[in-house]
C-alpha cells in the first residue's frame, strides 16, 4: 500500500479519477499490493506550478511513498506499465510523466488513532 501523490496539470482535471484508477491498477498489477489498499492525494496544478524542466503540454508527476521491499524489477515494471497506460488511455506524452518512489519502514506509518499499525511490540 503506497501513499500515492498524483500531481496533474489543469487540462487533465476532468480525467483525475481515470488517472488515479490507472495508477492504482498499475501498482496492483506490478508491485503486488492488495486491491483495497488505495491511498491517493490528487493535486491539480497550473502549468507553471508543475515544472518538469522545459517540458510543455499536459504533465503528470507521481510520488509513491511505500514500505521498503519491492524489487528493482517490480519498480521498473511499474514505471513502464503506468506510463504506457497514461499515454495510451489519457493521452499524456510519456516524456511528460515523472515518477519518484520513496521507501520507508514499518514504524513510519500510522493510518489512524496515533497507532503504528505495522509494528507489534
Amino acid at each position: 500500500m503506497p501513499l500515492v501523490t498524483i500531481s496533474i496539470t489543469e487540462g487533465l482535471a476532468e480525467r483525475r479519477k481515470d488517472i488515479a484508477d490507472l495508477v492504482n491498477a498499475s501498482v496492483i498489477r506490478t508491485m503486488d499490493f492488495p486491491d483495497d489498499d488505495r491511498y491517493h492525494l490528487i493535486n491539480t496544478m497550473t502549468p507553471d506550478a508543475l515544472e518538469l524542466q522545459t517540458r510543455q503540454g499536459e504533465r503528470v508527476a507521481l510520488q509513491l511513498t511505500m514500505r521498503s521491499g519491492r524489487t528493482d524489477a517490480q519498480k521498473k515494471a511499474f514505471y513502464q506499465d503506468v506510463v504506457a497506460a497514461l499515454s495510451e488511455k489519457i493521452g499524456v506524452s510519456s516524456e511528460n510523466i515523472m515518477i519518484v518512489i520513496t521507501e520507508n519502514q514499518d514504524i513510519d506509518w500510522s493510518f489512524s488513532d496515533g497507532i503504528a499499525q505495522f509494528v507489534t511490540d
